[in-house]
């Protein structure tokens, strides 16, 4: 093992990423309403500018980066050797990626009048696909659950075949983009690989954050725009995000850096300090851009991420006021799963041509439902996990 780590769940960590599964559901139901403030949308590309919407996807790379020390730690005291440890990376980094690649490609780009059914019904059995894969099994023998998961595959297989996109439908599934998933996933590849390279060591991975931002620096020089290096930028500050997380994670909870409860709070200050810093001194060179995912954004959110982080552990983990990060629970244990409910509920909705009310996507009222929407697919997860449906990558 790399590093001393608790095996005991971490609960300020549950409960940010079960926060930020619901600001998630909530903003993106907030995407489609109209006469609400700018702030509480994206920012465009070109805006020199970041909401906290735009603070979302970093928070799940940051939280993706916490996790990791725990998950690798914890295959190897459970007895997984260096091979098995890097195939369960690789197969998650995978499925990630598939998941991603569909998801894109089922949401633009199709041709629904040279596919053999509606893009709807393609999602819906996406999503069936995806179910029947990565549910946990807790009953069923072995010999049925790769009956089951052989099914979802060969599913999955036949609904690639059957995509066709391009104006002449002749464009089969491919990675328009990565998606939200897809992006995660590269991420985290990246990040599991530089956390056994350097061993867990925190230097290290501190120097590897500034690696990261450097790499994407010189793909935006003038000798680097043209070269290969300049299509990692983006995916290398997604994993300097990541790093960051994995940062505060050893420097809250690694046992062996040997420091009281006092130096560890002063020393996640300085380094929440230290990253916004270097986001200023950046941002005459490189704009704030979500889109364009630049160093400044990702420094930016980063600091935001640990700031909150903080906040969270000392209420949470610390103070034990803990009684309400049960509402969070299952979305948290279950953030796959919660992240797709959404999309099955439009693909229904839209294979069936039922839409909600008008009102729903105008101002105040709209602000509201997006609200209440996000609440009530956090709440259907623990109905589902009472059905037995628990998806894990």
């Amino acid at each position: 093992m790399h590093n001393s780590l608790t095996t005991q769940r971490i609960l300020s960590i549950d409960a940010f990423r079960g926060i930020t599964i619901l600001v998630m559901i909530f903003v993106n139901e907030l995407a489609g309403v109209q006469g609400i403030p700018a702030w509480m949308k994206h920012m465009p590309a070109n805006a020199d500018a970041m909401t906290f919407v735009d603070v979302v996807f970093p928070a799940f790379l940051f939280i993706v980066g916490m996790s990791i020390p725990f998950a690798i730690n914890n295959r190897v005291a459970k007895g997984d050797n260096l091979g098995q440890v890097q195939l369960h990376i690789l197969f998650r980094t995978i499925g990630l990626l598939v998941l991603g690649v569909f998801m894109v490609n089922a949401e633009g780009g199709y041709n629904e009048q040279a596919m053999a059914l509606p893009i709807a019904l393609w999602s819906l059995l996406f999503y069936a696909g995806v179910i029947i894969i990565w549910n946990v099994y807790s009953s069923q023998s072995k010999t049925t659950v790769y009956i089951l998961r052989g099914t979802g595959v060969a599913l999955l297989l036949i609904l690639a075949w059957l995509y066709r996109g391009g104006e002449d439908g002749s464009q089969t599934l491919t990675p328009q983009w990565w998606g939200i998933l897809g992006l995660i996933g590269w991420a985290y590849l990246a990040t599991c690989i530089i956390y056994q390279i350097v061993r867990g060591n925190l230097f290290g991975i501190l120097i590897m954050i500034a690696v990261c931002i450097g790499i994407y620096g010189a793909g935006k020089s003038p000798s680097g725009e043209a070269s290969w290096i300049a299509g990692l930028g983006g995916h290398a500050t997604h994993t300097a995000i990541a790093l960051c997380g994995m940062a505060v994670s050893l420097m809250f909870f690694d046992q062996k850096l040997k420091l009281d409860q006092t130096k560890r709070f002063l020393v996640v200050i300085v380094f929440a300090a230290i990253v916004f810093a270097v986001g200023f001194l950046l941002r005459p060179y490189y704009t704030i851009s979500k889109i364009y995912a630049t160093p400044t954004w990702a420094l930016y959110s980063a600091g935001i991420c640990t700031i909150i982080f903080t906040i969270l552990y000392v209420i949470v983990d610390l103070q034990k006021i803990n009684g309400w990060t049960s509402f969070f629970k299952p979305a948290a244990s279950n953030p796959l799963l919660t992240y797709i409910i959404p999309f099955i509920v439009y693909a229904f909705m839209q294979l069936v041509h039922i839409h909600w009310p008008s009102v729903f996507y105008q101002g105040a009222a709209g602000i509201l439902w997006s609200a209440v929407y996000a609440v009530l697919v956090m709440t259907a997860v623990t109905g589902l996990n009472k059905m037995k449906i628990r998806l894990q990558l």
